[in-house]
């Protein structure tokens, strides 16, 4: 299990951080290839895998299922057996959205699904009906009651399916549905992050036949998957996708070099360079892939702040006040949604004024009333936000409202003059395998209570 202390983080500005931080297996990566371990009987072995909240609830929902995991020192050891239950109950799914993507899975290999309505973090509407249409498109069908989704499939077939926005659990669902579907599928505008493609690399070596192909996802499907993780001490490719440049990892347990490794979590590698941004100061961030946020890295040197990427890492440095930018999320390769909270926090404290637009999601200001009470002179209209910076923060009493804006707050708190509380840290917990411990060891005064 994750982290099980208190739920109140105790931060306190200390100046500039210096050192080395570890960046974990990415949290919107590793969920999907769990998930996809319902493809094929036998045992699967993951590495990399992050000690969070999530993870936990992802195998709580398929040992729910009848699935067998062992977990040790960041490995999983998945054993799905040759018949499981079809349904992901609702005390689980609600815990965590991502856990719709067990429908694809379920429906490919099963030709039956039964999910709870999915719950997650509160950013507005995010409906599931693109991924409905899809499978439907494969040969599917649905019926919604009591709350829950219903599927069934006799048999699906390929076809090609025009997604209407490149949605990531869309994309994610059918890509799982169609490599064990008959005949071929293309994917047309799928979503293009580097989970996306960490999945792609996963389901192949499970067996299935799926590559990009110009604007879009070429599926052949597959009668019969393996399982995954078994042989993979080999390096291999984890290109983010369509227009992105490949980075070659190399899979492993720490015991004897099994298991298919999860590429480094980006998102977490935003919250400490978000850190180092607002507090000054030197980090190398070991295992961060720079090709995955060529956009943010862009955008924080705009800002003023000095990184470059190798092959080992980010070495982020910032010696003066930040200069404020404007801030437009949209898809990969653009700036993503998770990234915006680190921004606003950082425009906080920055010269001049920066304008913020979310083009993801509604309802993803929430956070922004915390910053005011620490000082923070932002006014929102829509889907703006327009950031006035400050020389400094102070410290205040918050709360975490999901788990990247509780990140943002902890950071903020770290630049901020006196102590800051950050309430709700369980919603931290969900994506970050020990926050406060790695801040910590870069010389932030942070506890936990």
């Amino acid at each position: 299990m994750a982290q099980s202390a208190g739920d109140v983080i105790v931060v306190r500005g200390n100046g500039g951080l210096d050192g080395e931080v570890c960046i974990g297996g990415a949290k919107n990566s590793v969920l999907k290839l769990i998930a996809a371990c319902l493809l094929a009987e036998g045992q699967h072995v993951l590495a990399n895998v992050p000690d969070i909240s999530d993870v936990s609830v992802m195998c709580e929902l398929l040992e729910a299922m009848g699935v067998s995991i062992t977990r040790t020192d960041h490995c999983l050891v998945i054993d799905v057996p040759a018949e499981i239950n079809t349904e992901a109950p609702y005390h689980l799914v609600e815990r965590m959205r991502a856990s719709i993507v067990v429908l694809g899975p379920l429906l490919a290999r099963f030709g039956a699904a039964r999910v709870a309505l999915p719950g997650g973090d509160d950013f507005g509407p995010r409906p599931i009906d693109m991924h409905l249409r899809a499978l439907e498109s494969l040969g599917a069908t649905f019926r919604t009651s009591h709350g829950d989704i219903s599927g069934t499939a006799e048999a699906l077939t390929g076809a090609e399916i025009v997604l209407e926005y490149p949605s990531v659990g869309a994309t994610e669902n059918v890509l799982m549905a169609a490599v064990r579907a008959k005949g071929r599928t293309r994917i047309v505008n799928p979503a293009r992050e580097p989970e996306i493609g960490d999945l792609v690399s996963f389901l192949n070596q499970m067996g299935a036949k799926a590559r990009w192909a110009g604007n879009g996802l070429a599926i052949e499907g597959v009668e019969q998957l393996s399982p995954a993780g078994q042989h993979a001490s080999s390096p291999r490719s984890t290109a983010g996708g369509i227009g992105t440049s490949a980075r070659t990892e190399v899979g492993g347990t720490p015991a004897d070099g099994d298991g298919y490794r999860v590429i480094s979590d980006r998102i977490e590698t935003a919250t400490y360079l978000a850190a180092v941004g607002m507090c000054g100061g030197s980090v190398f961030l070991r295992h961060a892939v720079g090709d995955h946020m060529t956009m943010l890295i862009r955008k924080l040197t705009e800002m003023g702040m000095h990184i470059v990427a190798d092959a080992e890492g980010i070495r982020a440095t910032a010696t003066q006040r930040l200069t404020s930018a404007d801030v437009a999320t949209l898809p990969y390769p653009g700036l993503a949604t998770d990234y915006k909270p680190f921004l606003v926090a950082m425009l906080t404290t920055a010269s001049g004024v920066g304008i913020v637009t979310e083009n993801i999601f509604t309802g993803r200001f929430r956070y922004i009333d915390e910053l005011r009470r620490m000082g923070a002179d932002i006014r929102t209209e829509g889907h703006h936000a327009v950031v006035r910076g400050a020389e400094r923060l102070s410290g205040a009493p918050v709360r975490a409202h999901d788990i990247r804006a509780g990140a943002a707050l902890v950071v903020a708190g770290l630049a901020a003059e006196g102590e800051t509380e950050v309430a709700g840290a369980t919603h931290i917990d969900r994506g970050y395998d020990d926050l406060t411990g790695k801040l910590a060891g870069l010389g932030a005064i942070i506890t936990r209570r």
